[in-house]
């Protein structure tokens, strides 16, 4: 193994209240591209009695002037990320001035260039790229802010809180001031300065409040904008309707930006957003955009009280806001929409990459222990599987006793910088419950297993399951205790109706908190079929041994949406798993007859909404697939699952091209109906065009022509490439004709050739020097190399190792540029504990060689390091 140099980890366990506490801070921040002046006026007051000195961080700062009471300061030292000051009263004002260069930051964190317009990141550690600053989210000053900038490259000057004043210099500059009445961590600062359209409306509080919304967009996207709005007035109504919560300044500005390493952030009242989660047109957007851009608008407002109100005491906190608002967001879109689909959504994010991040060498808590890097733990784990924890919360209190707890929680910690253990002590207290077990959710790496097997017993009419618990060991966790999970059942007769156990419908929660459990069901009149886990009610792996029957049983008759998905799933891993085996033993695999006649029931039965038709018609993408193996070749793992795809499509052939030319009589519009239809049209085109060419050919054509809304046109697209249909080239080739100049409608473009099952490799690195392409753009980079390593793994995953040596050369070159894009670039080659042993090899001799890298930073030598220790 190459040896690394060792950055210094952090430990939950090791935290320290701050020596210095900073109450307010005046910014002074006076724009230009390379040489922008930043002067920092903070009343500091010392934490105790003590004389330790102020030690501030700071990176890529030229330190111009230090004083304290407004008289120069001669003692302190400025080092590599800090500043140190020393002698210092027991309160202060502190003016600190530092000239920064945003033009040449391209790790797009604290003040930088997004196209013409200056930006911020700075969660987590982005502010002292700003100035010199106690960066650290316990630390909550009041911020004002005041901005000055060219005006005609910058008539919009943006920070948080309230506008206060604005005013003219000379020489053609501007100013304008904010402030924010609601003390904050400097993680929430925001700046943004450019030349935008502007979308005006407005919001009243259900106190009678008129609050002022601006959404500013690039020029010429005005008419991408009206969604977001609109997704931003359902998101207040909705928080003030399920959760009480009302929004507190005068104004919220939300400001679409081109570049940008997440996909937004919440900063008090100006949310800085990533454009792929603002703009929207039928023309350019699909049915899945619109339906993020709601989800994200959702998540980022309902963040003003659950993470900005009530922020977190450290970052290992961070699934105390992340965790808590993604279940909120997931609430509001299943509120609005399909509560059964947007279930099976989450539980597939669940289940497939945040099951392999479990499995792999950065597998950690949803609180984490130790970090070294902060950016690395914006993981599914603290978000998805945070939100899961959260939902298991609300399973086990109900609805009622989870807002008790809520309004607790708020109203304890207003204004603080709070703990998990805060959360769930105000859960505690206010459903009366102890959640003293429950709380090793936050501390347990891994995801459970459950293992359940059944008895019946004909004479007595009593049916038991037996539950047992097991979690696998992770790094640093190798024993793991019980945990307390709810488990979601019911149980059905032959004819698909729930069994009656003693008059009462078995259809319940059970508690499994043991080791092992035995759960006893009596007066039960026949053995009856059981489905476990309804609702996905805990983020665990089932093992129990399902008959083709009783998945074929459940998928017709279950009365939860997600058990139906679930048991379509199970038909499907069964059927890969025996043709993988026979694949590897040079047989063929036997027909899927009985699975294609269940999943051609699906798509007939005309009660079930089109979307939750079209879920259970989806298979399992490979990189799913890929985890329910203990080790495979994906070789073989591809050529099932596309051997699947066409036997099906061939059995179901006139089911499907029934089903299609149906979708087509309620597609139009954004309803939900329409949206279901679009995506059961998607799917069916797709099987068709793998089951005769010919035909796909033709019906994709048409559909392109026909269609001018993105949604068809790119399931179009999307049929066309994967089944390498000969319209194809010519059809990709008039797409890019037509969005070349759009970025974010032709990430679906590089997606697309990225996912390509011919020659991707070749394609992709032809399209590195494409002119639509920048590596220096997040979301192209994403597209087009995120795609090819995450979702196209038989080519990512080359025997020869081409695959693994493209994406070192890609991380070579951001490792100078984006540390952080390329930390989440990286993931599909850490977690290679699934693949042959060829593979592993390869996989690790690539890790070595980045591992060598002058100057490895911190971002990738953390996935590295523990990747190679695995």
């Amino acid at each position: 193994m190459a040896h690394l140099s060792a950055p210094q980890e952090k430990h939950r366990l090791d935290y320290q209240p701050p020596h210095y506490w900073i109450d307010s801070i005046d910014l002074d921040v006076d724009l230009h591209d390379s040489a922008t002046r930043v002067v920092a006026i903070s009343q500091v007051r010392r934490n105790g009695h003590h004389n330790e000195p102020l030690i501030l961080d700071g990176e890529d700062l030229l330190l111009s002037k230090v004083a304290v009471n407004g008289q120069p300061w001669s003692a302190y030292l400025a080092e590599p990320g800090k500043l140190t000051l020393s002698q210092l009263p027991s309160e202060f004002v502190l003016t600190i001035e530092t000239q920064i260069d945003p033009a040449g930051n391209t790790a797009l964190e604290g003040l930088y260039q997004s196209g013409s317009a200056f930006c911020t990141q700075c969660e987590a550690e982005g502010f002292r790229r700003i100035t010199y600053y106690l960066d650290r989210p316990d630390v909550l000053a009041r911020f004002s802010t005041r901005i000055s900038a060219d005006k005609a490259r910058f008539p919009f000057l943006l920070s948080n809180g309230n506008r206060t004043g604005s005013g003219e210099l000379a020489d053609g500059r501007h100013w304008v001031s904010w402030q924010d009445p609601f003390p904050k961590p400097c993680y929430l600062f925001a700046l943004v300065a450019g030349d935008f359209d502007l979308l005006q409306d407005s919001f009243t509080t259900r106190s009678g409040r008129r609050v002022a919304l601006e959404l500013y967009v690039d020029k010429g996207n005005l008419d991408r904008a009206g969604h977001a709005m609109a997704s931003l007035k359902k998101s207040m109504a909705w928080d003030e309707t399920r959760f009480g919560l009302e929004y507190d300044l005068d104004i919220y500005m939300i400001v679409a930006v081109d570049f940008f390493n997440m996909g937004a952030m919440e900063n008090k009242g100006l949310n800085i957003f990533n454009a792929k989660f603002v703009l929207a047109n039928p023309q350019t957007a699909t049915d899945t955009d619109y339906f993020d851009i709601e989800r994200v608008i959702g998540h980022e407002y309902f963040h003003n009280w659950t993470g900005n109100r009530v922020t977190c005491r450290d970052w290992f906190q961070l699934s105390l806001k992340e965790g808590l608002t993604v279940f909120r967001d997931q609430e509001f879109s299943s509120d609005l929409g399909s509560r059964g689909v947007n279930r099976i959504r989450n539980a597939r994010l669940v289940q497939g990459p945040q099951f392999a991040e479990d499995a792999g060498p950065m597998a950690h808590p949803i609180r984490p222990d130790v970090v070294i890097e902060m950016n690395n733990f914006y993981t599914l784990t603290v978000y998805e599987k945070g939100s899961e924890v959260i939902r298991m919360l609300h399973t086990l209190l109900g609805e009622d006793a989870f807002q008790a707890g809520i309004r607790l929680y708020l109203g304890r910690h207003d204004g603080q910088a709070a703990t998990c253990e805060d959360f769930v002590c105000a859960m505690e207290e206010a459903s009366g419950r102890d959640l003293k077990q429950f709380r090793r959710w936050y501390s347990q790496a891994g995801t459970p297993v459950l293992t359940v097997r059944d008895e019946y017993d004909a004479h007595q009419q009593i049916y038991r399951l037996h539950v047992s618990q097991s979690t696998p060991a992770t790094p640093r966790q190798p024993e793991k205790l019980p945990l307390h999970i709810p488990l979601s059942l019911a149980l059905y007769d032959e004819q698909g109706r729930v069994i009656q156990s003693d008059g009462v419908a078995v259809d319940r929660v059970l508690d499994v908190q043991e080791p092992q459990q035995t759960f006893e069901f009596t007066g039960i009149g026949e053995k009856p079929v059981p489905a476990l886990l309804q609702e996905f009610s805990a983020p665990v792996k089932l093992d129990y041994p399902f008959s083709e029957a009783q998945l074929t049983l459940l998928l017709g008759h279950a009365q939860n949406d997600y058990s139906r998905w679930d048991a379509a799933q199970r038909l499907v891993q069964n059927w890969i798993h025996q043709a993988v085996e026979q694949l590897a033993r040079q047989q063929a695999p036997a027909v899927p007859v009985a699975l294609a006649r269940v999943l051609q029931q699906v798509l007939q039965d005309s009660r079930l909404d089109a979307a939750l038709r079209a879920e259970i018609l989806t298979l399992p993408s490979e990189s799913s697939l890929l985890e329910t193996f203990n080790q495979v070749d994906v070789d073989l793992l591809h050529k099932a699952r596309q051997q699947l795809l066409r036997s099906l499509a061939t059995a179901m052939q006139p089911a499907l091209l029934s089903a299609y030319r149906s979708c087509q009589q309620g597609w139009e519009g954004l309803s939900a109906e329409a949206v279901g239809q679009r995506a059961l049209a998607g799917v069916c085109l797709q099987l068709l065009s793998l089951a005769d060419p010919a035909l796909g050919d033709e019906l994709v054509a048409c559909q392109w022509r026909e269609q001018s809304g993105m949604t068809l046109r790119l399931a179009a697209l999307q049929a066309a490439n994967q089944a390498q249909l000969p319209c194809r080239d010519a059809l990709m080739a008039e797409f890019e004709a037509q969005w070349h100049h759009d970025g974010l409608v032709m990430d679906n473009w590089f997606r697309l050739q990225a996912q390509t099952p011919v020659a991707a490799l070749t394609k992709v690195r032809g399209l590195l020097s494409h002119p639509s392409f920048s590596l220096s753009n997040p979301n192209r980079t994403r597209a087009l190399v995120g795609t090819f390593c995450s979702a196209n793994p038989v080519a990512f995953h080359a025997k020869d190792g081409s695959g693994y040596a493209f994406l070192a050369e890609i991380l070579t070159e951001l490792n100078r540029t984006n540390p952080q894009v390329a930390s989440r670039l990286i993931t599909p080659l850490i977690q290679f504990q699934r693949l042959d042993n060829d593979r592993q090899q390869l996989a690790r001799q690539t890790l070595q060689r980045l591992a060598g890298l002058p100057d490895l930073a911190r971002d990738l030598f953390e996935k590295i390091e523990r990747a190679l220790s695995q």
